[in-house]
């Protein structure tokens, strides 16, 4: 049942990722479409531009050295509040959102890191098993490392 809840707010968040990024002369995609990218998402497999990193805008390195941050004072301190460490990771993912001006494949790649991202937030604002936000803590140091070895600004 938790499951099926993050899975639901996963794609709630995505589709106001999507609809919020701006696009060059496009209108907003229809729900359907949403859900298609989402699915898109999920297989995409990250990887370099022609063995280079992919430029992502200021604000979307901006937000994710921030999320590095976070992390970082979080784990170094052995801190355990993880609904509040959900609650300022997802601070910055929705600055990212709200300011993404990236298009076309740098932006599709940013979403094959960035929704795993939204997941694993979700569970530690809403999940009270320490277990699991450990598991999810540690899964998003992974992201975050591997949206660093793939995107510069």
């Amino acid at each position: 049942m938790m499951r099926t809840q993050y899975s639901i707010i996963v794609m709630m968040m995505f589709s106001i990722f999507l609809f919020n990024c701006k696009t060059e002369n496009k209108k907003r995609a229809p729900i359907d479409s949403a859900a298609q990218e989402l699915s898109m998402a999920d297989n995409l497999e990250l990887k370099l531009n022609n063995g280079e990193k992919w430029v992502a805008n200021t604000e979307t390195h901006e937000g994710l050295k921030s999320m590095d941050s976070i992390m970082q004072a979080f784990v170094n301190s052995n801190a355990t509040d993880y609904l509040e460490l959900g609650k300022q990771l997802s601070k910055q993912t929705s600055y990212i959102i709200e300011k993404c001006s990236m298009k076309g494949e740098s932006h599709d790649q940013l979403h094959v890191v960035l929704v795993p991202m939204l997941d694993e937030i979700s569970i530690l604002k809403e999940s009270n098993n320490a277990e699991a936000s450990n598991v999810a803590v540690s899964r998003l140091e992974q992201l975050i490392q591997q949206y660093f070895k793939h995107f510069s600004f």
